[in-house]
């Protein structure tokens, strides 16, 4: 018997559903955030309490520390045959920064108001941590093998590019994933209710890339008092708000084809990727995540120039997050070479690929039935994020990747803003409903 940090006690017949939200709990209360540049707590108390649930209930846990903190937990669990292909499922434990007196609730608290659990991490990405927890603790407990071998990986660094967390491990313990040819992880299986005779569950079969990039304008030093044509800032500002305003062309992918023939099909109406406007007005809270999949984008982050009011700087700079639709990188750095212009130095600071793969196989029929399962009026429907994650660095051992966190959710509820926003939280039936279907997808895998 054990105690967790919010005070529950666990026992041989506690079912998943009935833990996962203290555990939900416990691990946002374990500060993680991640300011890119160690500065933060690290994620070794959290990979450190994940190890301690998986060892309760059998399994060997190895923490892999990076840096010092920057640790990721890493377990197999034995299937029925394991001479199958093995299944991954990933989370990172680190999140994005949080001011407390931005919130409603304090970000590190997990408090239980309006039947949610508030907190930074609540949906990214701590509830699908703890859902994978307690489905595999449950699982353990009474005996039920999966029918293949299942590798958990608990990652640190995801939210700043995943070096010192996936791409650790994918260079250098490459061994953990061995035999492994799929995987599920973060950012899909949530709901969006179109009517009450349809709800559809969106599955993230593709990823935009990245370019964070750094630009650089260099000119003429000199007193702010004088007349200067050479001013660093100036070029500088002219060309980010030249980039921050400009329209990227729509570029539809197969996935972005896929979903927009699925939705047109849901809503009666056929439906122009070159005028979406309105059909966005209609997505509610996913509107934000499937309009910028339609285009590349390029939103300017951070400005630095100058020391003194009366000194013009020799240098400016910026900070631009950078996306591109798989198969259109080329073009979106063409793009953004002609928008900057030649006085302007792009360097990246962190870059990594778009991935895309097919809505279909085994492993999508497991998640498809898993969701009919337990809500009839479930649809699963293939999208494009347009953000990235710990995918990326998976991909390069050819594991194929899917997002795949059910949560069924409240429709009124503005799920991309959860994400790296204000009074993040998730609701507790949807910790519950998540439970059970990763329960059944893990039976059908």
């Amino acid at each position: 018997m054990s105690e967790s940090l919010s005070g529950a006690t666990t026992t041989g017949t506690v079912k998943g559903e009935d833990e996962v939200v203290d555990l939900c709990r416990d691990l946002i209360r374990i500060d993680t955030s991640n300011y890119g540049d160690h500065s933060g707590p690290g994620e070794r108390a959290a990979a450190e309490y994940v190890a301690e649930k998986l060892a309760e209930v059998g399994l060997e846990p190895k923490i892999f520390e990076s840096h010092k903190g920057r640790a990721s937990t890493v377990a197999r669990i034995e299937g029925e045959d394991p001479s199958r292909p093995a299944l991954l499922i990933h989370g990172h434990t680190d999140v994005v920064p949080a001011n407390a007196e931005d919130w409603t609730h304090h970000p590190f608290s997990g408090e239980i108001v309006d039947d949610c659990v508030w907190g930074r991490g609540a949906v990214d990405m701590k509830d699908m941590d703890a859902m994978t927890l307690a489905v595999v603790r449950e699982r353990l407990r009474s005996g039920r093998k999966p029918p293949r071998d299942i590798v958990l990986a608990f990652l640190a660094d995801e939210e700043a590019g995943g070096v010192y967390g996936a791409k650790h491990l994918v260079n250098n313990h490459p061994e953990l994933f061995e035999g492994v040819t799929e995987a599920i992880g973060e950012v899909g299986g949530f709901s969006f209710t179109v009517n009450e005779q349809l709800r559809l569950y969106l599955i993230e079969t593709a990823q935009k890339g990245m370019h964070w990039m750094r630009l650089t304008v260099d000119g003429t030093a000199g007193h702010g008092s004088m007349t200067n044509n050479d001013n660093a800032i100036t070029e500088l500002a002219e060309a980010v708000g030249r980039l921050g305003r400009h329209k990227f062309p729509v570029r539809v992918t197969k996935t972005v084809r896929s979903f927009l023939d699925e939705l047109s099909d849901a809503l009666g109406t056929p439906l122009d990727p070159e005028n979406m406007d309105e059909t966005l007005a209609k997505l509610g809270g996913i509107a934000k995540i499937i309009g910028a999949t339609l285009q590349n984008t390029a939103a300017p982050t951070m400005l630095g120039a100058g020391y003194k009011v009366n000194v013009i700087p020799g240098q400016a700079t910026a900070h631009v997050d950078g996306r591109f639709l798989p198969g259109f990188e080329d073009e979106f750095l063409a793009d953004l070479d002609r928008i900057l212009g030649p006085r302007v130095k792009r360097e990246d600071v962190h870059a990594d690929k778009a991935l895309e793969t097919t809505f279909d196989g085994a492993l999508v029929d497991a998640m498809q039935s898993a969701l009919k399962a337990e809500d009839p009026i479930a649809r699963a429907v293939p999208y494009c994020l347009s953000g990235g994650t710990d995918a990326k660095s998976f991909d390069d051992l050819g594991i194929r990747c899917f997002g795949f966190a059910p949560l069924r959710l409240p429709p009124e509820l503005d799920f991309a803003g959860m994400f790296h926003g204000v009074d993040e939280r998730v609701p507790v039936d949807g910790l519950k409903f998540g439970v059970r279907v990763l329960d059944r997808f893990l039976d059908a895998c």
